[in-house]
């Protein structure tokens, strides 16, 4: 996205070793994977940014420099259904079951599952480092404990990336900042759902560019991680 030259200030984001930390949303196998149930709406827009791949370099540059990694997911658990009313794309998730799981303690036929992590992001996240928080409800970490654990583990500044652009990865970025992180959003390691109506993806990266500190790509970001911890 082009973010020079567009008439908008430009903060910049840099990366301070021991303060700066990774956060990826809902890296599961219903938004990643094309066996998962929102691929239909979402798989375009995964392939066209190499999203899968993206996710990947950023989980492998954090392993590899020692960064802390935050994963905040996404569970709907049976007496989820029976919520009184809904928004549009929450009516939606229940109704095709995404990331459906039995129970908070149960764990029978999670494995695999759409709520399960995409199969090549397993050895970053359950490498016994990475924080997995409980898990967001809505969009936003305002129903989990993403906010307590970046703050017990002293971060005050935030890589956002994951899934999906416009929601989930959006409304943490929006959260993030009203709770006084510092946010930059990879806005290659997101996708968004587009229809026939509506593009997610290009709705999101407007407030990206006009919400955060900065937006950049992999690529840069991965080399700034780098030369923020040699």
């Amino acid at each position: 996205m082009k973010k020079e030259n567009d008439g908008l200030p430009l903060p910049g984001f840099t990366i301070e070793k021991g303060k700066t930390a990774i956060v990826i949303t809902d890296p599961q196998n219903d938004f990643l994977s094309p066996e998962g149930v929102a691929w239909g709406v979402v798989g375009k827009s995964v392939m066209d940014n190499m999203t899968v791949d993206n996710i990947e370099q950023l989980f492998k540059i954090a392993n590899e420099v020692d960064m802390q990694v935050f994963v905040s997911p996404h569970y709907y658990y049976p007496h989820d259904h029976t919520w009184k009313f809904e928004g549009t794309l929450e009516k939606l998730m229940h109704n095709i079951g995404m990331f459906d799981r039995p129970g908070a303690l149960d764990t029978n036929k999670f494995e695999n599952s759409g709520a399960d992590w995409l199969q090549r992001y397993k050895p970053y996240i359950n490498n016994g480092k990475t924080v997995v928080t409980s898990p967001h409800k809505v969009y936003g970490p305002e129903s989990n404990d993403l906010v307590l654990q970046l703050r017990k583990a002293g971060i005050d500044k935030v890589i956002l990336g994951g899934m999906s652009a416009n929601l989930c990865a959006e409304s943490h970025m929006r959260e993030l900042i009203e709770q006084g992180f510092e946010v930059m959003v990879v806005t290659d390691a997101t996708a968004a759902a587009i229809t026939e109506h509506y593009n997610g993806y290009e709705a999101a990266l407007v407030n990206f560019r006009m919400i955060a500190s900065d937006i950049n790509n992999t690529t840069d970001t991965v080399k700034m991680i780098r030369a923020a911890y040699q």
